[in-house]
C-alpha cells in the first residue's frame, strides 16, 4: 500500500499513521483524479473555507507553509505534484463540491 507522506513524497508507510492524519485514503473515485482538477486560487479559498481552516492550519494539514497557501490563493503560484493530490483528496473526503464560487471575504 502506498500513502503520502506530509512532505509530499508517496512511500510505503504504516496504514495507521495515513489513516489517522487523512483517513482510508487507498481508492480515489475516478472523478476526483488530481489529474482532472485544476486548483486555482478561487478552489483552494474556497475548500479552505469549506473546511472551516486557516490558512495555517491547511498548510499543516498539506506539510507546506502558511505563506504558500497565501501565494495560492492570490494567485501567485498553483500547487503542482504532490500537493495536488494532497488538496483533492481532502477535497474528496471534505465532500467539497469543486465548481464552488464562494469566495467573498468573511465580514
Amino acid at each position: 500500500m502506498f500513502i503520502i507522506r506530509p512532505a509530499g513524497t508517496w512511500s510505503a508507510a504504516n496504514p495507521l499513521t495515513a489513516r489517522k492524519r487523512w483517513g482510508n485514503i487507498c481508492h480515489m473515485p475516478s472523478k476526483y483524479n488530481p489529474e482532472n482538477v485544476k486548483w486555482d486560487s478561487r478552489r483552494i479559498q474556497s475548500l479552505r473555507r469549506h473546511l472551516s481552516l486557516t490558512q495555517r492550519e491547511l498548510a499543516g494539514k498539506l506539510g507546506t507553509r502558511q505563506q504558500t497557501i497565501s501565494e495560492w490563493e492570490t494567485g501567485m503560484y498553483q500547487p503542482r505534484g504532490a500537493s495536488v493530490t494532497l488538496l483533492t483528496i481532502i477535497a474528496e473526503q471534505a465532500r467539497f463540491n469543486y465548481d464552488a464560487s464562494n469566495t467573498q471575504e468573511k465580514a
